[in-house]
C-alpha cells in the first residue's frame, strides 16, 4: 500500500439508534485512538454517523457527540431509506476522505477488535476484507437455521455471497471507486461486493449479544430482505417456472390422453375431488408465478426510472469545513 498509515473511517448507519450511541462511540473512538497510537493508521481517522431518517434523538446525539470528540463525524439523509442505502451513503462520502472504509452496525453486536486484522490484512495489500461469524453457537435454533439456510439458499438461487457475512467488512478506495459504478436501485450490498473482484481476505470473529435497544431485522424483514438479494442478482426464480411450466404441461398432456381414452372405452367417471384439486393446484402456481414475475417487472420499473438512492440533507464534517 502507497500509505503506510491509511485514514480509516468507520461507517455506522443508525436507525433509532438513541440507546447505544453513547456507548458504541465510547468503544470506537478508544479502538480509534488506540490504533493511531499503535501507528496503524492516521490521526485524521474518523468514525462516522450515518442517520437514516430516525424517529427518534439519534441525530441530535450524534451531533452532541461530534461536538465533544472531534473522532465523531456524521451526516443525515433526508428521510429513511433502509439499511443498505444509508450505508452506501456513509460509504460513498467517506471515500473521497479516507484510504480505507470499514462497515459495522451501531449494536455492538460486530467484534471491534478484529479491525486491527483487517488493517494487517490491507496492509498486506488485501483490497477487500470480509469480517465473518466463526460460530452461531449463541443464536437460538430457530435464528441459527433460518440464518444459515439463508446464505445456503442464496448460493442455491446462483447468488455469489460470504457464508455467515453481514456488512462488517473494510474496503478500500480503489474498491469504492468501482463500487459507485453499480447505478442499480435494489441495493443487495452483500452481493454486489463479491462481483468487484480484486483481492479478498477474511477474518473471523465471535458476535455478541445487542448492547441495547431492539434489532431492527425482525423474520418478516429477514425474508424481505432475502428476497431482493435473490432477485437482484438471480433470474433462477424465473427459470424454475419456466421449467415447472414444461412439466406440468407435460402433465396435463398425460392426464388429457389418460381422459379421451377412458370416454372412448365407456368407462368415464365423474372424478370431483380429483377436478376440483387440480384446478386449485394450478390455480394457486399460476398466481404464485405471476407473483414472482411482477416482482421482477417492478424491480425493472424502480430500476427504469433511476432516482437517487439517498440525499444527504446534513453533514457535520462538510459543515465545520465550509465554516472555517
Amino acid at each position: 500500500m502507497s500509505h503506510k498509515q491509511p485514514t480509516l473511517y468507520i461507517v455506522v448507519p443508525c436507525y433509532n439508534e438513541e440507546a447505544v450511541l453513547a456507548e458504541t462511540a465510547k468503544q470506537l473512538s478508544a479502538k480509534l485512538q488506540e490504533l493511531v497510537q499503535k501507528k496503524q493508521i492516521h490521526s485524521d481517522s474518523k468514525i462516522m454517523f450515518v442517520n437514516d431518517g430516525s424517529k427518534d434523538q439519534t441525530w441530535s446525539k450524534i451531533c452532541d457527540l461530534h461536538k465533544k470528540n472531534s473522532d465523531i463525524v456524521g451526516i443525515s439523509l433526508s428521510r429513511n431509506r433502509g439499511h443498505q442505502n444509508a450505508l452506501l451513503a456513509g460509504l460513498m462520502t467517506a471515500k473521497t476522505r479516507a484510504d480505507s472504509v470499514i462497515s459495522m452496525d451501531a449494536d455492538l453486536q460486530d467484534d471491534i477488535n478484529v479491525i486491527d486484522q483487517m488493517l494487517e490484512k490491507y496492509q498486506d495489500d488485501a483490497e477487500i476484507v470480509y469480517g465473518v461469524r466463526s460460530s452461531r453457537q449463541k443464536d437460538s435454533w430457530f435464528k441459527r437455521t433460518t440464518a444459515e439456510g439463508f446464505y445456503k439458499f442464496m448460493k442455491l438461487m446462483g447468488v455469489d455471497v460470504i457464508f455467515n457475512h453481514a456488512d462488517y467488512r473494510l474496503t478500500s478506495r480503489k474498491v469504492l471507486d468501482e463500487l459507485e459504478k453499480y447505478q442499480e436501485v435494489n441495493l443487495f450490498l452483500r452481493g454486489i461486493f463479491p462481483l468487484i473482484g480484486f483481492k479478498t481476505e477474511v477474518v473471523y470473529y465471535e458476535r455478541k449479544e445487542r448492547f441495547a435497544g431492539e434489532s431492527k431485522y425482525p423474520l418478516t424483514k429477514m425474508l424481505s430482505f432475502a428476497w431482493d438479494g435473490i432477485s437482484s442478482f438471480s433470474v433462477r426464480p424465473l427459470r424454475i417456472i419456466a421449467i415447472l411450466g414444461v412439466i406440468m404441461t407435460f402433465i396435463s398432456a398425460i392426464i388429457l390422453l389418460y381422459s379421451l381414452i377412458v370416454n372412448i372405452l365407456g368407462n368415464t367417471v365423474q372424478g370431483w375431488t380429483f377436478t376440483v384439486c387440480s384446478i386449485w393446484l394450478v390455480g394457486g402456481l399460476q398466481t404464485l408465478f405471476i407473483g414472482i414475475i411482477g416482482e421482477y417487472i417492478g424491480k425493472i420499473y424502480n430500476e427504469t426510472k433511476a432516482r437517487p438512492r439517498y440525499c444527504v440533507s446534513e453533514d457535520l464534517q462538510k459543515q465545520e469545513s465550509d465554516a472555517k
